[in-house]
């Protein structure tokens, strides 16, 4: 009998089942599976910025119904890969209004004996203009993180760290972790974590605060970086990586840092910050190509940054996703 090949993915698959099993840290459920052969010109033609109100087309035609079904086969898919936490943002908003959200605690009492699903509440309009906040209200009421994007304010207001000051005071009132997108563009003209950690400071929410993406950090200089890592690990902050997500940034003519459009891990690790792993859009207009692989996001993570410690890649996929969630 010939002997058994073994490969570094058995390895560390066997690793992550023994340290709890997979956890997905970041999925946008709600939108899963909407790109279809018919829409893929969204994705072509349209920036993210566009595409954050372009998805106003899937909201206002979802019924809860409709969303419960991506959730539902998201989470299947999630569970087929022995994904043992989920957390997912839901679309709160006066668009779709509580429709996701409603979907979303059912699939959670439904799937409850087969995973734990943790909910945050995704801002895609903001949480400066009247009704965006109004909805914003609403939703951080009836999940278990609450959600950011402050990049829109930014974007329509000028007012991103007025948002930041929003999302602390809602989440720290409340006792709930903050989950906020930050650093999304690949560009040394961000410094939205470092931003993020000054406020978790600030507001007295060390160690409460979870950075996701982060991709503009490694468009920076070698000593800012490792400025940004002391201050990161000084406010506990926790980050969370969605490497096919991004791994699509575009070329640019900018002079930059050599790197990939990835979150820093082999960096960041070493430094002491928790990093863990997402998927963040499945197959939608933002990331028509991700398809929820848990393995394909850790081993582009890995290759992408040249990270291959072994143990620590397992904790990525395991156990830092249960730190971000909470769950530990």
């Amino acid at each position: 009998m010939s002997q058994l090949i073994r490969t570094l993915k058995s390895h560390i698959r066997d690793e992550v089942i023994k340290k709890g099993g997979w956890v997905n840290s970041h999925a946008h459920a709600d939108r899963a599976f909407t790109m279809t052969p018919e829409k893929i010109k969204i994705y072509q033609e349209s920036n993210l910025r566009q595409k954050w109100d372009l998805v106003d087309e899937v909201k206002r035609q979802s019924s809860v119904e409709d969303y419960y079904r991506r959730f539902s086969q998201s989470i299947e898919l999630m569970i087929s890969q022995g994904v043992t936490a989920l957390g997912s943002f839901v679309d709160i908003d006066q668009i779709c209004e509580d429709r996701a959200i409603i979907a979303a605690h059912k699939a959670r009492e439904v799937y409850k004996n087969d995973i734990t699903l943790k909910f945050a509440n995704q801002t895609l309009k903001g949480v400066i203009e009247p009704n965006a906040r109004k909805w914003f209200d609403i939703g951080s009421e009836m999940v278990d993180m609450i959600g950011g994007l402050p990049y829109r304010d930014e974007l329509d207001y000028g007012k991103g760290l007025e948002a930041m000051d929003i999302l602390m005071d809602t989440a720290k009132s409340q006792g709930k972790m903050l989950h906020v997108h930050v650093d999304q563009f690949n560009s040394p003209k961000e410094k939205e974590t470092e931003q993020l950690c000054d406020k978790s400071v600030e507001h007295g929410m060390q160690g409460r605060v979870v950075a996701i993406h982060g991709i503009s950090i490694g468009a920076h200089p070698k000593e800012y970086r490792q400025m940004l890592y002391k201050k990161m690990k000084a406010c506990e902050m926790m980050v969370i990586a969605c490497p096919m997500a991004w791994i699509d940034s575009p070329r640019k003519d900018e002079l930059l840092p050599f790197h990939n459009a990835l979150t820093p891990a082999d960096e960041m690790i070493p430094e002491g910050i928790t990093v863990a792993l997402g998927t963040d859009n499945i197959c939608d207009y933002m990331v028509p190509l991700c398809e929820g692989d848990m393995w394909q996001e850790l081993s582009l993570l890995s290759a992408g940054c040249r990270f291959t410690n072994l143990d620590e890649m397992a904790n990525i996929a395991s156990i830092n996703g249960r730190k971000v969630l909470g769950l530990l």
